[in-house]
This record gives structure tokens, sequence and C-alpha cells, in this order.
């Protein structure tokens, strides 16, 4: 029996957008995972702004990636007390699935800031760390990651969007139509 790939991609998901969505697409792909988790965030350590509740977070999400066939929308950080930490969601998944190998999907700017990460040598133990990595380089050159943790490519067309730009249009009452699933 082949071992199980499962996919972790977490993230505010406030609103998820159509990286998002590139994302999981090209992890799957890329990675031929047999399940990928999507896994709203609760009491996010590092970020600074409130989030939309977790339900409504949840929601979008469904809507988002609801199409794609192995992937599974879950509430586990959402339930979960105090902050929420990658290791912990990862020890989590691993009692579920034993014999698993998991991938963690972040972007480019969370694989810069691996070196922030609670526990981050065990989660590398734990899992594969895929970081998207756009087509298109950014025209400053690629910015030094700050730690020395082994992490994998995934591959990512061009998409420049970003949550806060689809935040930003909403409170400008400018069309969202093209950011969003």
């Amino acid at each position: 029996m082949k071992q199980q790939r499962i996919g972790i991609f977490g993230g505010a998901f406030d609103p998820p957008h159509i990286a998002h969505v590139a994302m999981a697409e090209a992890a799957l792909a890329q990675f031929q995972l047999d399940a990928l988790f999507v896994i709203p965030t609760g009491d996010a350590w590092h970020k600074a702004r409130d989030l939309s509740s977790g339900l409504h977070r949840i929601e979008m999400a469904k809507l988002a990636f609801g199409h794609l066939p192995v992937v599974t929308i879950s509430d586990m950080e959402l339930q979960r007390q105090g902050p929420s930490y990658t290791i912990d969601t990862l020890k989590s998944l691993a009692l579920q699935y034993p014999s698993a190998q998991f991938f963690l999907l972040i972007g480019e700017d969370q694989g810069k800031a691996l070196g922030t990460w609670r526990e981050i040598e065990e989660i590398s133990r734990r899992a594969i760390i895929c970081v998207a990595e756009r087509e298109m380089p950014s025209p400053l050159g690629p910015a030094a990651p700050s730690h020395d943790i082994p992490t994998q490519v995934l591959k990512l067309p061009q998409l420049p969007h970003s949550a806060t730009e689809v935040r930003a249009r909403v409170a400008h009452g400018q069309p969202i139509d093209a950011l969003v699933p």
C-alpha cells in the first residue's frame, strides 16, 4: 500500500483569492497529493489585525476550494483554544494519519519568515515545507530567507493578488471579480 500524501494549507483566508486556489491546484498536481486540508487559522499569533469570523472564513473557503475533489475544509484551528501554531495542527493530523507523508504549503512571505515559527525544526522533520514561488521574479530580486530550513519550491503562475488588495478594493467600492473565485 502506498504512503498517503497529504497537503496542509493553512492561512487566514480572509478572503481566499485566486492565488490561493492556484496554489492549491498547483500543489495537488506537482506533489501528487491524495488529500489537501485547507485550514483557516484560529487565533493567529502573527496577525495584528482582526479577522472575519471563523464561520465566515470557513464558508468563503468552501466556496473558493469546493470544486477541488480531494480538498477538505477543516475548522480544527478554529476549534482550538489559544493561539494557532502550525506544529499543533501537524501533530493533530499526524495522530489521525500516522503513516502519511505531509506537505505543508506556504506562500513566499511565510517562507522567508520560517525562522520565526514555533518549533520550526520539528515542523521540518514532520513535513515537507513547500514554498510557493511565482514564475515572474520580483524586480528587486529574491529576498534572502531568515532561516536555513530545507524547503521545496511550489511553482505558481504569475498572480500578483493578495487578500490585502481584495479588502482594500472592497473598502473603496472597487470591483473584485477578477481577484476572487
